[in-house]
Formats: structure tokens, C-alpha cells, sequence
């Protein structure tokens, strides 16, 4: 099995920073591209930034400029590095990645369980 799990969440002022890390662990043989989304109650689940497994990125309009995704193959892990944190960042944010588990398969879309992010004075 495939577990994803995210770490780094919490509260800080608007302003601050957080980085927010996404481990990748189980049975695997490759990863594809890896992101982020975040959730608020009553919306949907909208990307945050992306990244490929050559390192290509796509960042969502709200957080350019001001997030950063990278991420290390060789650890199997993606990052966010949330610089100006605002009020309206605040959210569940979840880690989602492409990942096969043998050679003979496509990917498959697995998600972290997610972690809070606060940001509020």
C-alpha cells in the first residue's frame, strides 16, 4: 500500500511563513506529478501548486509570488514553502501524487489525510 502524509501545519500570524512537507512511503516504483490543494468548509478542493517529476511547476494565480513547491525524488517527497501568509490561506491542505506500484501500471491518484493551516492573528 501507498501512504502519503503531510506534516508542518499549524497557526501563525498573517505575514509569516510555514513549509509544509509530504512523505510518500509503501510500495512504489515510480511518482509522477506530485501537488498540493486546499480545502475550506463549503468549497472545493482547489490546486495549489504543482510539480512535475522533472520539476516543471503551476502555481494557482492566488499564491504567485508568494508559494513554493519543490520537491526531492530522492527522498520521495514534495514540499510547500508558504511565504505572506494571509488570512484567506487558511485551510486544510492536502498532498496528492501520482504514483504507480509496478512497471505494467499507470498511476494512480493518492491523497494525504491533510493538515490545518492557520492564518490568524
Amino acid at each position: 500500500q501507498v501512504q502519503l502524509v503531510e506534516s508542518g501545519g499549524g497557526l501563525v500570524q498573517p505575514g509569516g511563513s510555514l513549509r509544509l512537507s509530504c512523505a510518500a512511503s509503501g510500495s512504489i516504483f515510480r511518482i509522477g506529478a506530485m501537488g498540493w490543494y486546499r480545502q475550506t468548509p463549503g468549497k472545493r478542493r482547489e490546486l495549489v501548486a504543482a510539480i512535475t517529476s522533472v520539476h516543471g511547476t503551476n502555481y494557482a494565480d492566488s499564491v504567485k509570488g508568494r508559494f513554493t513547491i519543490s520537491r526531492d525524488n530522492a527522498k520521495n517527497t514534495v514540499y510547500l514553502q508558504m511565504n505572506s501568509l494571509r488570512p484567506e490561506d487558511t485551510a486544510v491542505y492536502y498532498c496528492n501524487a501520482d504514483i504507480a506500484t509496478s512497471r505494467l501500471e499507470h498511476g494512480m491518484d493518492y491523497w494525504g489525510k491533510g493538515t490545518l493551516v492557520t492564518v490568524s492573528s
